[in-house]
């Protein structure tokens, strides 16, 4: 809650920070799961299917995550997504950015919380801290980061925003569903050398990416749209350190919580963002005839 009242200066803007602290707050106050998710969609599901039935079907979406990466990769080689720099034509409805993104990555909250909470393992150590992990980066995505671009006047197509709102909840059930019930974590796990070592890795990436997102932010003036070069930090390197911040933060993840939903979304985030980099410095070269030569797209001096 310290980190979004950092970033945004008061809490009021991120409504579901309020709600995670409560989640927090019960938990400490021996409040069980159970009574947070009474009327949980997920909680009424579980009782129609037994566990290990749930579990097959988990198992075969983890399964179909990893394909969904591999489609997405190939596809986004050869199809440059309409939004931002890449905006144009033909793709049907728009939406302002500032509301686009909010609605694409509010599922990342909403729909993780609330399946953590119907979890049975929701009031443990080990999944509340995966948990924080989590919602550190899409509380500041999905109310913070909105609030802060100086986008006016621009748009993204629907398509975009409802592909990404459909994944992102598939994604958060995945996740969430693992690490609060299906997977099973020891008391000592937030002492383990994989915790420590993935928290770490994440909290690293996560400082990348919002490093990253402020130098972009502060390259324009207040209803400025032109583009320009940035440079610093990791632009330094790379032509997408964002893009670099947000591989780095879900490869701790999946680290952090050694389980294959957490690894298929890692390789979804890498296979989802390379492309995008990929044609991102290929942009930036052509419209900049003194870019910087020896910045790479997205691995530092590799690719």
């Amino acid at each position: 809650i310290s980190f979004i009242s950092f970033h945004s200066g008061t809490t009021n803007q991120c409504p579901m920070a309020g709600a995670f602290a409560g989640i927090l707050l019960s938990a400490a106050e021996g409040e069980s799961c159970e009574h947070h998710a009474r009327n949980n969609t997920w909680s009424l599901l579980s009782e129609s299917i037994s566990f290990e039935d749930e579990a097959v079907i988990h198992e075969n979406m983890v399964t179909a995550n990893f394909l969904l990466g591999i489609i997405t990769f190939v596809s986004l080689m050869s199809i440059v997504p309409p939004y931002g720099r890449h905006i144009r034509k033909g793709w049907g409805p728009v939406i302002s950015n500032k509301w686009g993104w909010v609605l694409m990555e509010i599922p990342s909250v909403i729909v993780f919380a609330g399946t953590f909470m119907s979890g049975s393992q929701c009031q443990e150590l080990a999944p509340l801290f995966l948990a924080g992990m989590w919602l550190s980066h899409y509380i500041y995505r999905t109310f913070v980061f909105p609030n802060l671009i100086r986008t006016q006047g621009k748009y993204i197509p629907l398509c975009i925003v409802m592909s990404g709102f459909a994944y992102n909840t598939f994604n958060s059930y995945l996740n969430a569903r693992w690490i609060s019930h299906l997977g099973s974590y020891p008391s000592t796990w937030p002492t383990d050398p994989r915790f420590i070592l993935g928290s770490m890795i994440f909290a690293s990436g996560l400082f990348l990416n919002i490093y990253s997102d402020k130098t972009l932010i502060n390259l324009r003036q207040p209803g400025e749209t032109k583009y320009k070069v940035p440079r610093g930090g990791g632009f330094e390197y790379v032509s997408s350190p964002n893009y670099l911040g947000e591989i780095i933060e879900w490869t701790g993840w999946a680290i952090a919580s050694w389980s294959l939903p957490g690894l298929s979304f890692a390789l979804y985030t890498s296979s989802n963002l390379i492309p995008r980099a990929l044609e991102n410095h290929k942009w930036y070269q052509e419209k900049f005839a003194d870019y910087p030569a020896g910045r790479k797209a997205v691995i530092p001096k590799i690719l």
